[in-house]
């Protein structure tokens, strides 16, 4: 009950609701779709955007943010070299649609090459308007021709007689010589020459060398110019006789998504080998990469002769094939970049006073968990490893291995020296781990060679689990 104020404390009902109205009819609810899945290439893009943004980030040493540049470029080509190479394979198929039912094969490319070329936009201005810069304040240069001075550019000009002519090879394009084949991620040159007193132009190809640096080091250690700039200025060598008259660096990137199918008899081995030879030799072009100077006629010329549309065409005014910022994160100037990481050894691993812990006994005591990379690989899986090998008692090592990079030199040498000893050693070796298909093959051979059991994973699926069984004698 309530009262009114400023009335006689009489008793006033409360409001009562007004009478429920009445259902005519059954309202049925409508259900919502479910969230659509996320587009994994736009995801892949998408974590490429946060690591570009470190390269931003002006609160770390300013040859990190070179390193974080590098690695962005380096995720870019492999994206195009698998998820658009896989697209672009289904389409060469005749499959038209995409996971999703309400788009396109040719819907999703678009909206790659859309988001590609914000990405590209966002790196080159980076590059170009902070990284640079803070390279410069820093005392590291990448300097163009124009920079140099007479003494450097007759540095270079012996340099280049001395070190890169020899190794070029430029290819003409003619009725009598066809188009060469442009191999995958290579840097080059694209040159229009012209005979004197003609008006016939012909386009000639100048291969990069892998073997040469991507910057060339100038005699102060300091500054740094691209390689593609110094061949440039020293075409006439390449050319004798001919008039110039346009050059311009353009890259391309193939399809690499080759999957591995066993025919007949034919072993694992045999099967990867078949797709290493393919992938160097793809043929479909997944995208072109061209310097903003390049003219329409030459560009023109290159997508007819690579079979790509204007959607596969990046141009930009920054530098090419920027993962060989690899070669400037890696100077030696500690005061650039972050203190190395010290992972600290497992509080029952420490060593003792006579050497390494016996890691069977501790292990005997009770489990013992590692951390990564805060606990130290070396003084844990790998001493774990090596003491196995070395140890009478143990009786047999049976392991998965995935990467056989040089970071695991020591395991596979362990593993090798374990067989020496007489010991069952049995690893399973993943052919397939993507881009490192030779250096596993290679180590497959060897760890044969060494008496050792090698299988080679499942046809169909890939190993990427990291496991290993020790067998002793207790």
């Amino acid at each position: 009950m309530a009262e009114v104020e400023g009335s006689e404390s009489q008793p006033v009902p409360l409001e009562q609701p007004p009478p429920a109205a009445e259902v005519s009819e059954l309202t049925v609810p409508v259900e919502t779709p479910p969230p659509p899945l996320l587009n994994r290439e736009l995801s892949w893009l998408d974590f490429d955007e946060r690591i570009l943004a470190l390269a931003d980030r002006t609160s770390l040493p300013v040859l990190e943010r070179a390193k974080f540049l590098a690695i962005f470029s380096d995720n870019l080509d492999e994206f195009f070299q698998v998820r658009v190479g896989s697209l672009k394979m289904r389409l060469e198929a005749g499959v038209t649609t995409s996971s999703s039912v309400e788009e396109t094969m040719g819907d999703r490319l678009s909206k790659i090459n859309e988001r590609v070329r914000e990405l590209v936009a966002k790196r080159d201005e980076s590059f170009a308007e902070r990284l640079t810069p803070d390279l410069a304040a820093a005392g590291i240069r990448i300097s163009t021709w124009d920079d140099l001075d007479a003494d450097e550019q007759a540095y270079l000009n012996m340099l280049f007689d001395d070190q890169v002519f020899p190794i070029l090879t430029p290819l003409a394009v003619d009725p009598a010589h066809p188009f060469p084949y442009i191999s995958n991620l290579s840097l080059n040159l694209a040159v229009v020459v012209r005979a004197p007193g003609e008006l016939t132009r012909r386009i000639a190809r100048v291969k990069v060398p892998q073997s040469l640096p991507r910057f060339v080091m100038l005699p102060d250690g300091e500054r740094f110019l691209p390689i593609e700039q110094l061949i440039a200025r020293r075409l006439d060598t390449l050319f004798p006789g001919m008039e110039i008259v346009e050059h311009s660096p353009f890259r391309v990137t193939r399809n690499t998504d080759f999957d591995v199918e066993l025919e007949g008899d034919e072993d694992m081995v045999a099967a990867v080998e078949s797709v290493l030879w393919r992938r160097r030799r793809s043929p479909i072009v997944v995208r072109l990469e061209v310097d903003s100077s390049m003219s329409e006629e030459t560009l023109g010329l290159l997508m007819r002769e690579l079979r790509i549309e204007a959607g596969d065409v990046d141009r930009t005014e920054c530098l090419l094939a920027l993962g060989g910022l690899w070669s400037i994160a890696n100077l030696d100037r500690p005061d650039l970049k972050d203190e190395p990481w010290k992972p600290v050894t497992q509080n029952r691993l420490v060593a003792m006073e006579d050497g390494p812990p016996d890691l069977f006994a501790v292990i005997r005591e009770g489990d013992v968990l590692v951390q990564h990379p805060y606990d130290s690989f070396d003084t844990s899986v790998e001493e774990f490893i090596e003491g196995a090998a070395r140890d009478p008692d143990v009786l047999a090592i049976k392991q998965t291995l995935y990467r056989t990079s040089a970071d695991e030199t020591g395991i596979m040498k362990a593993l090798i020296g374990a067989a020496g000893e007489g010991k069952q050693v049995v690893c399973i070796v993943e052919l397939k781990a993507r881009f490192d298909e030779e250096a596993n093959i290679a180590w497959a051979q060897q760890l044969e060679d060494a008496g050792i059991h090698v299988a080679y994973g499942v046809v169909g699926l890939k190993t990427h689990a990291k496991l290993m069984l020790v067998l002793r004698r207790e």
